[in-house]
């Protein structure tokens, strides 16, 4: 498979092997465009939907419909959401206990780190599992197996 359709075409089945190739060039080319102010953050636009191509070839491989790989950013309104409910407990807390301010502030702080940290963890989640998972090894509705230099 060339690069133009591994990174630009989310039809058929990749590996693990390709799957990580891809996966760490895409990280090592928004790790670079980031430094770049403006043409950077275009091309780190652009990745997006390179790493939206790759996630979808790989859970094809695992016989799973590309759509799954917006579990993880549906989850991320789930811990907004929670980070509310956590930063409103605090407050009842906090007006129960003689109302500090800083206590209030300190259980908001603490709510939306919670959310961030299980989000990145999340994410972390997902893509070892769509990089670690063995796909299948007959053909299925996305096309026959892809062929890897290694066999893992």
């Amino acid at each position: 498979m060339d690069w133009k359709t591994l990174m630009f075409s989310a039809d058929g089945r990749i590996g693990r092997q390709a799957f990580w190739i891809a996966w760490l060039v895409l990280l090592g080319v928004n790790t670079v465009a980031h430094w770049v102010p403006v043409i950077g953050q275009l091309a780190a636009l652009a990745s997006l939907y390179c790493f939206v191509c790759i996630y979808a070839k790989r859970l094809h491989d695992m016989g799973k419909s590309g759509w799954w790989q917006i579990m993880p950013i549906v989850l991320g309104p789930v811990l907004l959401i929670g980070s509310a409910l956590w930063l409103g407990f605090g407050a009842a807390a906090i007006a129960l206990s003689g109302g500090d301010p800083e206590l209030f502030a300190l259980a908001g702080a603490g709510g939306v780190v919670m959310a961030l940290v299980l989000g990145f963890l999340v994410s972390i989640a997902f893509t070892l599992w769509v990089g670690c998972s063995q796909g299948e090894t007959s053909d299925n509705r996305w096309g026959d197996p892809p062929l890897n230099a290694l066999a893992v």
